[in-house]
């Protein structure tokens, strides 16, 4: 990138907290800016932490909430905004959501942004709204965060819409937006995972042997859902089994869990928020996790296979589907069964293979990289040496079902 050129103003990379997956998606295209662009001034704006704290409460720690205690009406939710002939109840939300995030909406105006990039629909929303009543003229572009689309990430106008997959695409495109608009390029990753530590590099960081078999259970970001339940199955698994638990940032939970396991006299490393996720996840055999976008992205490019638990109804579920379709994850329905599928897979190294080599195939590297690039080019970025087309269509995932 020649040192001469600039934007006519900030580059803005807005997200919203209702999930983890979603803020670790605008850090990562955050990072790929600044490492692009070191010269130019980069914002990344949580619209969450500008609104009033009844609405920033009500968006989330209602879906906490939801996820945690009431999950099939979340999956209800979840499919009755994905309908068309929505608009009275649009109107409605789109008018209480404009009220509590005015701030925001100012914010923009006065900082006359020069391109801005979404990892979340709702400032997508706002931002597209701004546009059509002409309160904002800046390109703006939208990455969609999970292996399948949902109609509200569709806002008009959009100059740009990256999914994580030729399904996501295609949906998209059901809601009206021009196919030519949207780049298939996988979902954003922190450079860390990009490409992620091998596995014995990854065990020798944290001290776990190479010859014992490394089972690694993802709390997500909040620690929320019925952990205990998963915890209670696997730490009955052997002890040849080395076992880590990441509780995220939910302390109480860390105590608790690390609590049964003295009790238990089983040695388990229980870990809290963590920054050395690439490496955890590089170091395990299998990963235990609900499957949020970011946790399948970032497994998949580590090229370890997932035991799928408790996927929340609607976007979970369905990233659970496209991993079981394409032979990179099992699930276990029952808590019951987590320990005895898990000893399963962990004796039968062909079939473990065989999952690590779809987890393989799926991973997209360097999204980050291709979507920064497209997007800088929307406002006449000249091209990056060594820059790489924002799609790269892997043959072995062009189709569902295809031969892995």
């Amino acid at each position: 990138m020649p040192a001469a050129w600039k934007p006519d103003g900030p580059i803005i990379v807005m997200t919203a907290a209702a999930g983890a997956g979603h803020v670790v998606a605008a850090r990562a295209i955050e990072q790929a800016l600044r490492r692009r662009l070191p010269d130019v001034e980069i914002e990344l704006l949580e619209v969450l932490e500008w609104s009033n704290p009844f609405f920033r409460r009500l968006y989330a720690q209602g879906y906490l909430s939801l996820v945690n205690h009431a999950p099939t009406f979340m999956g209800i939710l979840y499919e009755a905004f994905d309908r068309p002939n929505q608009r009275f109840r649009d109107a409605i939300r789109t008018t209480f959501q404009n009220m509590n995030l005015h701030v925001v909406a100012r914010h923009l105006r006065q900082r006359r942004p020069a391109l801005i990039i979404h990892t979340h629909f709702l400032p997508a929303e706002m931002v597209a709204e701004m546009r059509r009543r002409r309160r904002l003229s800046c390109p703006h572009v939208t990455i969609t965060t999970d292996f399948e689309t949902h109609r509200m990430w569709a806002q008009h106008p959009t100059e740009r819409y990256y999914t994580a997959t030729a399904d996501g695409k295609a949906y998209l495109c059901t809601w009206n937006v021009p196919p030519d608009d949207v780049l298939v390029t996988g979902i954003p990753l922190r450079a860390e995972f990009d490409p992620p530590p091998d596995r014995a590099a990854a065990r020798q960081i944290h001290g776990l042997e190479m010859t014992r078999p490394a089972v690694l259970m993802l709390c997500g970001g909040f620690g929320v859902g019925p952990t205990e339940r998963f915890f209670d199955e696997l730490i009955a698994l052997p002890p040849t089994v080395q076992l880590i638990v990441i509780t995220g940032r939910n302390e109480r939970l860390r105590q608790r869990l690390a609590t049964a396991a003295d009790r238990r006299g089983r040695d388990v490393r229980v870990v809290g928020f963590s920054d050395q996720m690439h490496t955890w996840i590089a170091a395990a055999d299998l990963v235990v996790s609900k499957p949020g976008g970011l946790t399948v992205s970032e497994s998949l490019m580590c090229g370890v296979p997932l035991v799928v638990v408790n996927p929340i109804p609607g976007q979970e579920a369905r990233n659970s589907d496209y991993l079981l379709e394409h032979g990179a994850a099992i699930k276990v329905n029952n808590p019951r069964l987590l320990g005895h599928r898990v000893r399963e897979l962990l004796d039968d190294p062909e079939r473990l293979a065989g999952l690590r080599s779809a987890a393989r195939i799926l991973a997209r590297p360097g999204a980050a990289r291709r979507i920064v690039s497209d997007a800088l080019n929307l406002i006449g970025a000249p091209p990056e040496s060594g820059d790489q087309p924002a799609f790269i269509q892997n043959p072995a995932i062009a189709r569902i079902g295809a031969p892995l």
